[in-house]
């Protein structure tokens, strides 16, 4: 008997011993901590597109597969992105020890490891850009293509624990409030501002659940910028001060970032397990436009490649209306790279935020937390001292 209990008491000496080295390896932040395997879902427009609208029948304006774009060398060639070279979420696949997560409609992608599905000049409205983009509703009809296609792969069980495990990433907006409200006076007669951003909410929030249905627990959001302060909507502000941001919609960013914040805070008590990372990019943007130098920038107003004020006339690359261009010298000086997007180097000072930023870049949860959570009841030390029988329990969960 005396055997037994010291047997048990080293058992419970080992279980608290290998706890401590658990939680001393998560904060040394190694790549060896993040779970391999989880894979990484995007959905969303062009701040997160990398190279769907090179598959579809579309305007130059949503496409990023020609030159300058990608001229950094980080790509051989332009891939679809637009930017200089990477976006937010190829650094954070990297972050999270994952390959470059492949477009939906790249001929051969696997999706072992994810997919993703956004598309630029796409809206949560399937009015946004009609036909000229894969809106939020076809990019999930594609999710669950790829839904099918995983079961047939790894069958049911492994395919429910592969979608319950993954992260969700959603960056989408942007284009419903600019070109598919400000730009369409036919929709503000028919809908005052606040009546407009509850149906993009709405709309969102129907995404979000139906994601959450499929098998969905961890989500990650990339809220609006101050859309006011993009070049071509400044260049574009004719109603104040000249050079000032279009407040009109920056003010609609605001309060969708708003709403949204509200909605998640209630889904997040309605779906049992659902755990979301939602970033204050409004703010974290809107300092580096008016204060770059204090962030490592020389311009946070005019765009690195475009024409006319600020480089707000979207020509980058010659291939739209305007062909006329002015490319910069050194596009890590600027915080934006053409008339509508940030450069790389904002993409990855944001990625970083998102990833294990503080809480006034990214609550309740940053995306490296979500990595790290695997979605099963786990004991803990307390559980064994409340119930020794649980210890076998313990070292099955370790």
């Amino acid at each position: 008997m005396e055997r037994r209990l010291i047997m048990s008491d080293f058992g419970f000496l080992l279980a608290y011993v290998t706890l401590l080295l658990s939680v001393s390896l998560e904060a040394s932040g190694g790549p060896s901590e993040i779970k391999t395997g989880t894979a990484f879902f995007i959905f969303g427009d062009s701040s997160v597109d990398s190279g769907n609208n090179n598959y579809i029948d579309t305007i130059p304006e949503n496409r990023g597969n020609y030159k300058p774009y990608a001229q950094n060398g980080f790509f051989k060639e332009p891939t679809g992105r637009f930017s200089d070279g990477r976006i937010i979420v190829d650094y954070i696949a990297e972050y999270a020890n994952l390959p470059l997560i492949p477009p939906f409609l790249q001929p051969s992608a696997e999706y072992v490891n994810g997919v993703n599905f956004a598309s630029g000049g796409a809206g949560v409205l399937s009015t946004t850009n009609q036909g000229q983009a894969i809106d939020l509703k076809t990019q999930l009809k594609h999710f669950e293509e790829v839904q099918n296609s995983l079961t047939k792969k790894l069958g049911d069980a492994e395919t429910k624990e592969l979608l319950s495990e993954a992260v969700y990433f959603i960056s989408i907006g942007s284009n419903d409030y600019m070109g598919g409200y400000l730009g369409n006076p036919r929709m503000q007669e028919q809908h005052p501002p606040e009546e407009y951003v509850g149906m993009i909410i709405g709309n969102l929030t129907q995404a979000i659940q139906e994601l959450y249905e499929k098998g969905g627990r961890k989500f990650g959001f990339l809220s609006l910028s101050p859309l006011g302060c993009l070049p071509a909507l400044r260049a574009l502000n004719t109603k104040s001060n000249v050079g000032s941001c279009f407040e009109e919609a920056s003010t609609l960013a605001l309060a969708h970032n708003n709403a949204l914040k509200a909605v998640l805070t209630r889904i997040e008590h309605l779906f049992m397990g659902f755990k979301y990372s939602n970033s204050y990019f409004y703010n974290w943007l809107d300092d580096r436009i008016n204060n770059p130098t204090k962030f490592g920038f020389k311009d946070g107003v005019n765009a690195c490649c475009g024409t006319g004020p600020y480089g707000g006339i979207f020509s980058c690359g010659g291939t739209k209306k305007v062909r006329e261009y002015q490319l910069c010298d050194n596009a890590d000086d600027y915080v934006w790279w053409d008339s509508f997007h940030p450069t790389e180097r904002i993409h990855e000072q944001f990625a970083k935020a998102l990833w294990d930023g503080p809480p006034s870049y990214v609550a309740p949860y940053n995306l490296k937390d979500l990595f790290l959570t695997i979605n099963k009841e786990k004991l803990t030390i307390g559980d064994i001292v409340d119930n020794p029988e649980n210890e076998q329990t313990f070292y099955e969960s370790l």
